[in-house]
């Protein structure tokens, strides 16, 4: 049974809490005594792609929303040498939520937040109360072959591997992986992809996101422990996924009910940002799941 609605339009505040040195920026909104609900975002956003789901679930809900370490307004001081790769931004995502109070929290993971957020799960399943998967891949049937400019990388992390990665960087590439798959591009916001752009053009941030390209492999290394965690815990798991994804296709979600049996699947006709054009459809069906599914402590 879900919490009650706190209002007809809960308000979003814009904070920072510190870490080890970082200064991690996030949107918290709902009432704190709500069950909590992270938002884990993706290459190569941040918290900004949530604006419009955060009102909608918390109404109901408790939302926190940080930006990872090297995305969006997170600042990591460059004294910390801070070395990135999944593991430590999960890490760090890991001491936000102990600073922050979160004892315990469904996730909602997309792109490189479900790496991040399943490594939460596998360190704390105590404290994960249902998993909610956009376009958050865990299979290898999931990997589409977009991934193999970077899975060469991986096998010879080479200069010139890592220079051909900079194409991914650029804001045509950027803009693309917005509107591939989408039957109406007027839908997307144009800002989306102009502020993800404008925070990939800062100073060294190019290293930063060819650093964890190649760290990438870590994550699909990881993949049979997910399946595990899936298979021991069976969370509530909802995957909601855009059909037309260039980079992890409709077979990873489906792969969820194979170690999660109870596991509920949605296809939407979009691409990687399904929220930038099914955010409506997308927020009613995490409700109505959370609804069945979540059962606060």
């Amino acid at each position: 049974m879900s919490a009650a609605p706190t209002s007809a339009s809960a308000p979003v505040h814009y904070r920072q809490l510190e870490v080890d040195g970082i200064r991690i920026a996030y949107r918290e909104a709902g009432d704190a005594k709500a069950p909590t609900i992270l938002l884990l975002h993706g290459f190569p956003t941040s918290s900004h792609m949530f604006r419009e789901l955060i009102p909608q679930l918390a109404l109901r809900y408790h939302v926190v929303a940080p930006d990872l370490p090297g995305f969006g307004f997170t600042q990591v001081p460059a004294q910390l040498h801070f070395a990135y790769r999944f593991d430590n931004l999960a890490k760090v995502i890991d001491g936000f939520t102990e600073r922050a109070g979160l004892t315990r929290y469904a996730i909602y993971v997309f792109d490189y937040g479900a790496p991040v957020g399943l490594r939460l799960a596998l360190a704390h399943p105590e404290r994960i109360s249902a998993i909610i998967s956009q376009n958050g891949n865990a299979y290898e049937e999931g990997l589409s072959e977009g991934w193999n400019p970077i899975q060469a990388y991986w096998r010879e992390p080479t200069a010139a591997h890592r220079a051909a990665l900079r194409d991914f960087l650029k804001p045509e590439s950027v803009q693309w992986q917005y509107s591939y798959g989408v039957s109406d591009a007027s839908l997307l916001a144009p800002e989306s992809y102009a502020l993800d752009s404008a925070l990939l053009a800062r100073p060294g941030n190019d290293e930063v996101q060819l650093d964890l390209f190649l760290d990438y492999a870590s994550n699909v290394a990881l993949y049979p422990r997910f399946q595990a965690y899936f298979r021991e815990h069976q969370p509530p798991l909802l995957a909601v996924w855009g059909l037309h994804d260039p980079f992890f296709l409709p077979p990873g979600a489906e792969a969820f009910k194979r170690d999660n049996p109870k596991a509920e699947v949605h296809f939407y006709d979009t691409g990687h940002f399904a929220l930038e054009t099914h955010g409506r459809e997308i927020g009613a069906v995490i409700l109505e799941f959370l609804g069945r599914r979540l059962q606060p402590r």
